[in-house]
Parts: structure tokens; sequence; C-alpha cells
């Protein structure tokens, strides 16, 4: 299932403005093509965004 930006809200709250969600829906769908399952593209995409900009 592709993942779209709306879906980020249900995920994290640390993706708080347009550019984040829209990053983790890019992370989490490029996860799944990569062979991950769904659980492991939500973790490894909510990780991303947690260390955006540190």
């Amino acid at each position: 299932m592709p993942w779209t930006a709306a879906d980020a809200n249900r995920h994290t709250k640390k993706a708080n403005t347009p550019e984040k969600r829209s990053l983790w829906a890019r992370i989490a769908n490029e996860r799944l093509r990569k062979g991950a399952s769904e659980a492991s593209a939500i973790r490894q995409a909510n990780s991303v965004i947690k260390n955006h900009g540190k």
C-alpha cells in the first residue's frame, strides 16, 4: 500500500509540517519498494523524521 503525506499524522507527531509529512511518505514508500514490511517502513520513516534537522 503506498503511503501518502496525510498518513504521516497517524504514525508520528514529529511530522508537523507539510515538508516533513511529504518526506515521511517518500521514505516509507521507498522502504516498501526495497522489500521492507509495512511496520518496518513506518518505523524507518519515523526515525528519519525524528532525526530530521538535528
